[in-house]
């Protein structure tokens, strides 16, 4: 497998950004996420329900997955709402998790894998081992940010199915999603790493690569982390967090808003103004 070579930079400038101290003074949430629409849109919310809902400042830490983990563990963030589990990040869990507070499941029925556009002939990761099938994609595959869970399964996937020839390309969330519907408009082949919840699929007709070796998993969900400390000193932020919990379809229609050119923020706001029950189930028990 041909792999490009991991930008280190970047992954200092974000051990960097997460570095000093935490808000254990109770002034300010710090929430860390990494750039992927739906943990852009589900981050957003949370900002918006504390500052909004709880008068509790917020600071936003973008970071890669690795560093998000690691800043909840060392304390130098509070609480991720990103941590896809049992298998996405079962590699980050099993190094962190021992000093990290699990505060729940926030979403349910995640999925991952390979995902093509509709109207190509394929149906599962296996084709990919085709000689024409592999022309017409020029032997790549687009994927994500360097570090994400779904690059570590997916390079996997290149061993487990043969496929040793094909380049799996680092980029970001956006550009991979960009590179899609670039394809998509044009009725190109195209192999991304995808994942549901996420826009592109209500946006395109997308269906995801059988997975007969079962190597990105079954359904998984995703988790709220806090980092230890945080029930005695923020007690309604970390009640908060511990109630947040809503659907793939709530997700769906803030990605959606942004992806159409809404800001995180407004779409964040919007949402929040119109699904005042579900979010006053979130705040129920708080003092403040």
């Amino acid at each position: 497998m041909k792999r490009r070579p991991l930008i280190l930079v970047l992954l200092l400038m974000a051990v960097v950004l997460l570095a000093g101290c935490s808000s254990k003074d109770g002034s300010t949430v710090k929430l860390a996420y990494v750039a992927w629409d739906s943990e852009i849109a589900s981050t957003n919310v949370v900002k918006e329900v504390l500052e909004s809902k709880l008068n509790v400042k917020v600071e936003m830490l973008q970071v890669d997955a690795g560093p998000m983990w690691a800043g909840i563990a060392d304390g130098s963030a509070d609480a991720m709402v990103a941590a896809w589990l049992p298998g996405t990040h079962a590699s980050y869990l099993e190094k962190y998790g021992k000093d990290i507070e699990d505060a729940g499941v926030n979403l349910d029925g995640t999925k991952t894998g390979l995902a093509v556009p509709a109207y190509m002939e394929i149906n599962s990761i296996e084709d990919l081992n085709n000689a024409e099938v592999a022309a017409t994609l020029d032997k790549r595959i687009i994927g994500i940010e360097p570090g994400a869970g779904i690059m570590t399964a997916t390079e996997s996937a290149l061993e487990a199915y043969g496929l040793s020839e094909y380049t799996l390309l680092e980029s970001s969330s956006a550009a991979m999603a960009q590179e899609l519907q670039k394809a998509f408009d044009k009725n190109e082949p195209i192999v991304v790493t995808g994942w549901t919840p996420h826009w592109m699929f209500a946006n395109m007709d997308l269906k995801y690569l059988d997975d007969p070796k079962n190597v990105y998993g079954g359904a998984e969900q995703i988790h709220t982390m806090v980092r230890k400390g945080l029930k005695e000193d923020m007690p309604d932020v970390h009640l908060f967090l511990s109630q947040f919990k809503w659907t793939a379809e709530d997700m769906a229609q803030v990605m959606v808003k942004i992806q159409g050119g809404q800001s995180p923020e407004d779409a964040a706001k919007e949402w929040v103004e119109n699904n005042e029950a579900k979010v006053n189930e979130w705040i129920t028990g708080i003092s403040s």
